[in-house]
């Protein structure tokens, strides 16, 4: 009898566990594009930096881990044309610091963002988007694997550098070719186009003809501060969250 009890209280406490803790979930970085870039990793505040925020990744490969067992939310992006010489790091986009390990910085802007909230809600949501509202450098889509639910496929798979408008051009590298993308605000910075201020608002926040640029060439991407939340995807319990850039 003693032995059955000790076999029940066991049993109820791996239960108890199994139903506290979420299904192992997997973040893979696919680099489809024909060149190097360096991943960036940022955390939200209060969350750990991932693979200590950054590492290179070399054409045609991937490199997986995996996501905290517990709520995390943060951003992901490429960096693009990074050189180290003389003991400097520094990208032509999306660099955060001059580090190879951006370990919780931010990057700079424009770059291409995929955007995450992870094991939130009562049906172990992750919560994921695109963005463009700080521009574009690469193409980039979202992939989740085996979730429930809602688990679209978003992003954006066009190549933005080649039809990127005059005004909105970020040139580097030796022959001054176009790297990135930047968004309306981070060309000419007034209130109206960065959302500041009066325009603060989903009343005030409007779509210009910048963001319109982004938004008719990737339409499931966010495109201005304040462009519907319906851009965001809940998908229950994936397994996988895949993030192909240059799909």
């Amino acid at each position: 009898m003693a032995t059955s009890l000790i076999s029940l209280s066991t049993l109820l406490i791996l239960c108890t566990l199994a139903k506290a803790t979420p299904p192992a979930l997997t973040l893979t970085l696919v680099n489809n594009c024909p060149y190097t870039i360096w991943p960036a990793i940022q955390p939200n505040a209060g969350h750990p930096a991932l693979e200590r925020g950054g590492f290179a990744l070399s054409t045609l490969t991937h490199r997986s881990f995996p996501a905290p067992a517990a709520h995390w939310s943060g951003r992901i992006w490429a960096r693009t044309g990074c050189t180290h010489t003389n003991g400097h790091f520094s990208c032509a986009t999306g660099d955060c610091g001059g580090r190879l390990e951006c370990n919780g910085l931010g990057g700079a802007a424009p770059a291409t963002l995929a955007q995450f909230t992870l094991h939130h809600g009562h049906a172990d949501f992750s919560t994921y988007g695109v963005s463009l509202v700080d521009g574009f450098n690469v193409p980039m889509t979202v992939t989740p694997h085996e979730g429930k639910g809602q688990c679209p496929v978003v992003g954006c798979r066009a190549d933005l550098l080649s039809t990127c408008p005059h005004a909105l051009q970020v040139k580097g590298g030796p022959h001054g070719a176009v790297v990135g993308c930047k968004s309306g605000c981070a060309a000419f910075g007034t209130d109206e186009l960065c959302c500041r201020n009066h325009f603060n608002s989903p009343q005030t926040c409007r779509a210009s003809s910048y963001s319109e640029f982004f938004k008719h060439a990737c339409p499931a991407t966010f495109t201005y501060a304040h462009d519907s939340p319906s851009l965001m995807h809940e998908c229950s319990s994936p397994k996988e969250l895949k993030v192909i850039f240059c799909h």
